[in-house]
C-alpha cells in the first residue's frame, strides 16, 4: 500500500496533483521540485501502476516486489536502485530480524518500498521536512537520509548485542557454571543472530563506497562527503560485527575447553575412588577363598587386623589423592 505521497518544492512539502504522472511532470517542469512516494509491501497491481508512471526498470521492480535481496546498488537508464536491509534486535528473545528497504531515485522522483517491520521511514520523512535546507537538495538528500538512518541503527543494534555478549561471557566463565549443554546452545544461537546481522551490513560496503567515491548517476557530486560519513559508520558497524563473531568463537572454544577440563576432573575423581575401593575388595577377595593354610587365618586378632589394614591403606590413598588435587 502507499503510505505517503508528496511533492517537495525547495525543500518544503507542497500540494500537487493527485495523479502520479501529472505530479512528476509538474516537478520536472519547475526544476526545483520532486515527488516522494513511500510504499509498504505493495501488491503487484499497486506497484505496477507506480512502475509505469515513473518508468522503473522491470528487473528492479521485480526485486522490489519479491524482496529477499542482498544489499546492492544498480544503475539503470532512468533510475538508480538501492537495496538496504534494516535490522531490529528483540532483547526479550535475543533475535535479530532483518527487513528490506528499496529506494528508487531518478529525475525529480523518489520511490521507497519497505518490507518487514524494520526501518519505518515516517521518522526520516518528518526529520527531513523539518530541515528544508537539506531536503532542498532533492532525491539525493532522501537517499542519504535513509541510508544514514539505517546504518546508524546498525551501530545501536551492535551495542545491544555487545551488552548481551558480555552477559553470556560471564556465564561461560562463571566458576559455578554447570548447565554446559544450555550454554553451548546459547552460544550457537547467538552466533546465528550475528550471522543474520552480518548479512545486512557486509554486502552494503561496496554500494556505499560507490556512492562515497564514485560518479553515480542521479546522485549529486556534492553529496559524496555525506555518503563517506555513512560509509565510515558502516565500516564501524562491520568491525563491531566481526569483533562479536570472533569473541563468540573464542567463547565457544573456551567453553569446550572447560568441558574437557571438567571431564578430566571427573575421571580423576572416579579413578581415585575406584583405587580406594579396590584395596578392600582385593583383601576381602583373597580371604574369601576356601583354603585352610592362610596367614593368620586362625588368629583371634586376624579379622580386626585386616579391617585396620584396609582402613589404613584407604586413608593413605585418600590423603595422597587429596594432596594431588584428584579429590
Amino acid at each position: 500500500m502507499i503510505v505517503d505521497c508528496a511533492m517537495y518544492r525547495n525543500g518544503r512539502r507542497s500540494e500537487g496533483p493527485e495523479d502520479f504522472s501529472d505530479a512528476l511532470d509538474l516537478a520536472r517542469a519547475s526544476g526545483d521540485a520532486f515527488v516522494w512516494i513511500g510504499m509498504y509491501e505493495p501488491t503487484e497491481a499497486e506497484f505496477d501502476h507506480v512502475r509505469r508512471e515513473f518508468g522503473l526498470h522491470p528487473l528492479a521492480a521485480e526485486d522490489a516486489l519479491t524482496a529477499h535481496q542482498r544489499p546492492k546498488l544498480e544503475v539503470y537508464d532512468d533510475s538508480l536502485f538501492v537495496v538496504l536491509k534494516p535490522v531490529l534486535y528483540d532483547d526479550s528473545t535475543d533475535t535479530v530480524t532483518a527487513g528490506e528497504l528499496m529506494v528508487f531515485i531518478g529525475d525529480s522522483f523518489v520511490v521507497t518500498v519497505r518490507h518487514g517491520e524494520g526501518a519505518a521511514l515516517a521518522a526520516v520523512r518528518h526529520r527531513l521536512e523539518r530541515e528544508p535546507e537539506v531536503l532542498g537538495h532533492g532525491p539525493t538528500a532522501v537517499l542519504y537520509a535513509v541510508s544514514d538512518a539505517v546504518v546508524d541503527h546498525y551501530i545501536e543494534v551492535a551495542a545491544e548485542l555487545q551488552a548481551d555478549l558480555e552477559g553470556l561471557e560471564a556465564d561461560v566463565f562463571a566458576p559455578t557454571a554447570s548447565d554446559t549443554k544450555n550454554t553451548a546452545a546459547r552460544i550457537y544461537a547467538f552466533k546465528r543472530q550475528v550471522l543474520e546481522f552480518r548479512r545486512a551490513t557486509s554486502p552494503l560496503l561496496q554500494p556505499m563506497d560507490r556512492l562515497a567515491f564514485g560518479n553515480v548517476p542521479f546522485v549529486h557530486e556534492r553529496a559524496q562527503p555525506f555518503f563517506r560519513d555513512v560509509a565510515d559508520h558502516l565500516t564501524k558497524a562491520n568491525e563491531y560485527v566481526e569483533g562479536l563473531d570472533r569473541l563468540l568463537s573464542d567463547a565457544l572454544s573456551a567453553h569446550l575447553a572447560q568441558m574437557g577440563v571438567r571431564q578430566n576432573d571427573d575421571m580423576r575423581k572416579i579413578s581415585a575412588w575406584a583405587a580406594m575401593a579396590a584395596v578392600p575388595t582385593m583383601v576381602a577377595g583373597i580371604y574369601g577363598m576356601n583354603f585352610d593354610d592362610m596367614p593368620e587365618l586362625r588368629q583371634p586378632w586376624g579379622y580386626p587386623a585386616v579391617l585396620v589394614l584396609m582402613a589404613g591403606v584407604c586413608l593413605g590413598l585418600h590423603r595422597m589423592f587429596k594432596r594431588r588435587g584428584w579429590l
